[in-house]
């Protein structure tokens, strides 16, 4: 087995575990999914009935970083409050996983997105403090949605 980080995310689903991590570990380059632990027989507690064949623990890397999952059910869901920063090298980079994670509209602003899970993602360049030097410049990534570098650049 892997030898995997101290500490590591931990993320809730309903029972969608096994797809996110396939659609992550897609989206995300040196990826992968390192093990997959399904809940036990229903008989041994209340709180594994209808869990059957759900992932109880679900370890996966996504591009160096380590991550746990679960399918818990529906009491705890994903909020803004919680984001995963994805430092990008240029335009390119950050069109490829604005079109991979971006699934609600709504929800995009100055370079944030949220997925079809729920989980929100900050898609951003890796020199972004160079790019926000200026006011013209902050302003201008306040009316963005998906963060266009050239825009900041010339503002």
């Amino acid at each position: 087995m892997a030898e995997l980080s101290p500490i590591q995310p931990c993320l809730w689903f309903d029972d969608q575990a096994r797809e996110a991590m396939e659609y992550y570990v897609d989206v995300f380059p040196n990826s992968r999914i390192l093990s997959i632990d399904e809940y036990p027989n229903e008989s041994l507690d209340e709180h594994f009935v209808g869990m059957t064949g759900k992932v109880l623990n679900g370890q996966f890397r996504l591009n160096g970083v380590d991550f746990v999952c679960l399918d818990g059910g529906p009491d705890f869901t994903f909020s803004e409050s919680i984001s995963f920063v994805v430092s990008c090298k240029d335009q390119e980079e950050i069109d490829h996983y604005w079109s991979r994670l971006s699934h609600v509209p709504e929800s995009e602003q100055c370079g944030w997105c949220k997925d079809r899970f729920g989980l929100s993602w900050q898609i951003i360049p890796a020199n972004m403090g160079e790019l926000m030097r200026r006011p013209e410049q902050i302003q201008v990534m306040m009316q963005q949605k998906k963060i266009v570098i050239a825009e900041l650049e010339n503002a």
